[in-house]
């Protein structure tokens, strides 16, 4: 029984999630014809996520290794 109520409501959340991405409006207006719209910077996010993941997979690589060696 709990399962089904589980699943009834996550369908009543998606149902109602997918209606209120429906009612958003236009985005922003397009720029005039013959100008560029400003350049946006996506370097030090990337960078940083791009370590961020090496160094977590070298600690699971390594946690992992530990776990194999004991048992």
């Amino acid at each position: 029984m709990r399962k089904k109520m589980v699943t009834y409501l996550c369908y009543v959340v998606m149902m109602l999630s997918s209606i209120s991405a429906f009612s958003l409006g236009d985005g922003p207006p397009s720029p005039k014809p013959g100008v560029s719209p400003p350049g946006v910077p996506i370097d030090g996010g990337i960078s940083f996520l791009l370590i961020l993941g090496a160094v977590y997979g070298v600690y699971v690589l390594k946690k992992n290794k530990k776990s194999l060696l004991k048992g």
